[in-house]
Order: structure tokens, then sequence, then C-alpha cells
């Protein structure tokens, strides 16, 4: 039996181990958090950090695999890609992984190759920034990012010098690496663009968009409650924005991949690719996916890991109207119910709350503080859109302390 490596076992990672195991693979689990959920699943557990490629490495060697998966986490993926480079194992090049996953890097890349690309500049050094910013070598509003975390954690929006200080620490303290990024703020023309998508052998075969959707209300405005599918926008703007994806993957000779897409369109419809990362998205989007198009990314991604050939018809057309709504409270405190309309209720297709009444619940300001994912089906676009922007006409979480 052949193995696969996959690298994290939280909740929304099991459904690639249970892939795995269904497509007749021996799963072996790495992940540094003693309580995670895929331990469960996989056929072999090693408590290491994803994040570990030495460590992760030796794992691989000792259990002899045939492939190895960062499902979902933009963390995990450049190890996943050393380790594939340093056992021959199929994947993609791991310089090529670790400027996608790095956003310095990927700025930078973006700018020296033509692309569309706002001015940025990473750092090490909060006061380095801040000193920047006095200067006015950047036009506010900017927007800061640590280089390497994910789920839009530690990303702020600075308008004015007096608060650049709080923000700037406050989007390296979510940095591994103690690294972020300043950059100038992109006015986005419709809705920011979200979806994965897949490429083989180099060739984007499949994309999938979708409108993202926020809370201003949220502490961290900046982490997208929902993504809708299909995108809004006329197939001609969806195929440039496929041309620029393929310019990226080629430019950066990426092989056979799944990927994870953030980007924006101006009013002349230039392209932004603000984020491409090597993996599928997470939020369940992949599951959102084949309920739209009948194409199971999760599949694809244990294939390309294990080099198994993958197909994809041509002519895949998206049928329906589809998202995933990420449930969220806007303060602190202990949960006592998330309340739901009835209008609402038979728009759900799968409840993937993991939240229950009396659990301590934290305010949104990234994706590990969601209290679970709907997935939802809709009548038309403009019933989608309608209640992805404005869920709060349909959903409200409850706290003890608000009776």
């Amino acid at each position: 039996m052949k193995k696969i490596l996959l690298l994290g076992g939280s909740a929304q990672q099991i459904v690639a181990i249970e892939t795995a195991k269904r497509l007749g693979y021996y799963s072996v689990l790495c992940d540094y958090l003693t309580d995670n959920p895929g331990q469960y699943h996989a056929d072999s557990f090693h408590l290491v950090s994803t994040v570990d490629k030495e460590a992760v490495l030796q794992v691989a060697r000792e259990e002899q695999v045939d492939g190895v998966l960062a499902y979902a986490s933009d963390p995990a993926a450049p190890t996943a890609a050393y380790v594939a480079e340093q056992l021959g194992l199929p994947g993609n090049p791991y310089r090529s992984v670790e400027i996608l996953c790095n956003k310095d890097l990927f700025r930078a890349f973006l700018a020296e190759n033509g692309f569309c690309t706002p001015k940025a500049k990473g750092y090490t050094e909060t006061s380095a920034a801040l000193e920047d910013l006095r200067k006015n070598e950047f036009r506010f509003p900017v927007i800061v990012k640590p280089v390497d975390s994910s789920g839009s954690k530690g990303v702020g929006r600075i308008d004015s010098i007096e608060e650049a200080a709080e923000k700037l620490e406050y989007a390296m303290s979510f940095s591994r690496g103690k690294r972020m990024i300043v950059e100038e703020f992109v006015e986005k023309y419709g809705y920011q663009i979200a979806g994965d998508g897949l490429s083989v052998d180099g060739k984007l075969v499949f994309r999938c968009f979708a409108n993202d959707h926020f809370n201003a209300k949220c502490v961290n405005p900046f982490v997208p409650i929902s993504a809708s599918f299909p995108y809004n926008m006329p197939a001609e703007v969806q195929d440039t924005i496929h041309q620029e994806i393929q310019r990226l993957l080629t430019a950066l000779d990426m092989k056979t991949c799944t990927y994870n897409f953030d980007m924006r369109i101006d009013r002349d419809y230039h392209v932004y690719l603000m984020e491409v990362a090597p993996r599928d998205g997470g939020n369940y989007i992949p599951d959102v996916i084949r309920y739209a198009t009948g194409i199971d990314l999760v599949e694809c991604s244990v294939k390309a890991a294990m080099g198994e050939p993958i197909a994809v018809p041509a002519d895949t057309k998206q049928q329906g109207f589809w998202s995933y709504y990420a449930v969220h409270s806007l303060k602190a405190g202990t949960l006592k119910s998330v309340e739901i309309s009835d209008a609402a209720k038979p728009k759900i297709v799968e409840n993937h709350l993991i939240r229950k009444p009396g659990d301590a619940i934290q305010p949104f300001t990234g994706a590990n503080t969601t209290l679970g994912c709907l997935l939802m089906k809709f009548d038309c676009m403009d019933e989608m859109l309608q209640m992805m922007d404005h869920s709060e006409a349909w959903i409200s979480v409850e706290l003890e302390s608000d009776s």
C-alpha cells in the first residue's frame, strides 16, 4: 500500500485524510497539537510541527512515504515542497512555493515580472516600517500584513501615522518569522475575488471564482465571512483573470497543484493577484466547488501529491448558486446560541458548527476564531449576494452576557 504524508490534522483537514484512505493510501499525519482530531482518522500519527521542515523530512524517510500533502495550509505548504524535493517525490519547486507563501517575496516577484501589484516593502523591524511611513514612502491608506500567516490573521489597514505603531506591532505579532509587509491599498471594482483552481503539468485546467464577502463591523474587517459562487463578472473578465494566473504559474514553473485565490480587479479590469496560495482553500471551499461543478479538488490534491493522473472535463460549468458562510461573533463571551431564521434554514445544505452553547468564544479576527461554517444553496444570484452581504438579517450569535 502506498503511503501519503499529510501535514495538519484540524477539523477542516480531516477530509483530506479520509479522501486519501478512500483512494487506497496509507495515511501518515503530522501535527504539533496533541488534541488535533485528525490523529483519530489517520493510520499513523507523529506529534511534529508541520513548519519544522527537517523534522517532517525525518518522518517522511522513516515512514518511506510516496507523497506529501499540505492540505488547506499555507504554513505547511513550503514544508511539503521541501520534503518532496529532497526525496524526489511529486511536487512543485520549493523556491516557487516559498515565493507564493511569503507575501514580501510574492510582491517582489510580481513587480519584477511585470504584474499589476501595489507598491510594497517587507520589514523585519516595526521601527523601520514606521519611519518609512513618516517619510511618506507610501500613500495612505496602507495595508500591513504578516508575510507568513494565513486566514487573514494580523492584517490591518492604516489610514494615518497616528494609528501606525499599534497596527504594525499587531501584524508583527502574528508572523512566525517576525517579518511583515506594508503595501498601498488597492481599490477594488466589484467584489474581491476568491476561489480555487488546479494546474496539471503547469497548465491551469480548472478554476472556480467566487465573490468574497466581509463584515465591516468585525474587529478585523479584512477576514472574509463568505465566498459565494459563481463570481458575478462576465466571462471575458474571468478569462483575463485566468490568463494572469497562468502567466504566474508559468513564470514560477509550477507543476500539478491546487490553488486558493485572493484577487482584485480595478475599473479597467487590470488584475491584481493579491494571493495565489499553492493549496486548497479553507472554510470548506472545495466542498462548495464540488456542489457547484462536480469537481472534487480534495481528490485532485491527493492525486497530485501521489503523482497520479488527473482528468478534468474541459467543458466543466458551474451550476446553481452556492456559498460557505463563516459563523462569527463580534464580541468575546460565552456562547448562548446561534439563531437562524426559518427562511434561511432551508438554504443550509451542510452545518459545520464546531462551537456549542457554554463555550468561550472570541471576536472574529481570523479563520481560527470562527464558530464553524455553513454550506448554503440559493435560488438565484441576487438572493445569494443579498444574504451574504446582509447576514445580520438571518443569523445572529447570542452570548450569555447579551441577555
